[in-house]
């Protein structure tokens, strides 16, 4: 079974330090996340990020409410960490996310791989709802990460 692959790249005006400080900070997720998703924390805060940390979310799709568990499975200052869904609407999802010095900025990444299950419409489903969701996420991130950190 094939998965799937998003991926986005974004220039940040700020230094790698502290854009990598603010995503170490779990709580930043929600100020991020599209507020149609009704997203929330359940771990309390703060947490404390490094390789194994365990973080809980409430979400809402398509008006469902899901509950993700994630574990960070890599944690390298400042330039990556990879979160892994344990549970949640996945069947596969793991988000790497890198970050490269440019000039006096920063270059970040979101690469994720997911698979869900649906069976032999897995491509068809992807391609008109899933991967469509995910850049529609992502297209919001980007827009609100412009606006907290330039």
């Amino acid at each position: 079974m094939k998965n799937f692959r998003y991926s986005a790249e974004q220039f940040i005006p700020v230094t790698i330090e502290d854009v990598f400080a603010f995503f170490s900070k779990a709580e930043n997720l929600e100020q991020i996340t599209p507020p149609w998703l009704n997203f929330s924390i359940m771990t309390p805060l703060p947490i404390i990020m490094h390789r194994g940390t365990h973080i809980s979310y409430r979400l809402k799709l398509h008006g469902i409410p899901i509950t993700w568990h994630t574990e960070i499975t890599e944690w390298e200052p400042p330039v990556r960490f990879v979160d892994r869904q344990l549970s949640g609407p996945y069947s596969l999802w793991v988000h790497e996310h890198s970050f490269q010095k440019k000039g006096t900025g920063t270059l970040m990444f979101d690469t994720i791989d997911y698979n869900f299950r649906a069976g032999i419409a897995r491509p068809v489903i992807n391609r008109i709802f899933v991967a469509n969701r995910i850049n529609n996420i992502f297209t919001y991130r980007r827009d609100k990460i412009r606006e907290l950190l330039g």
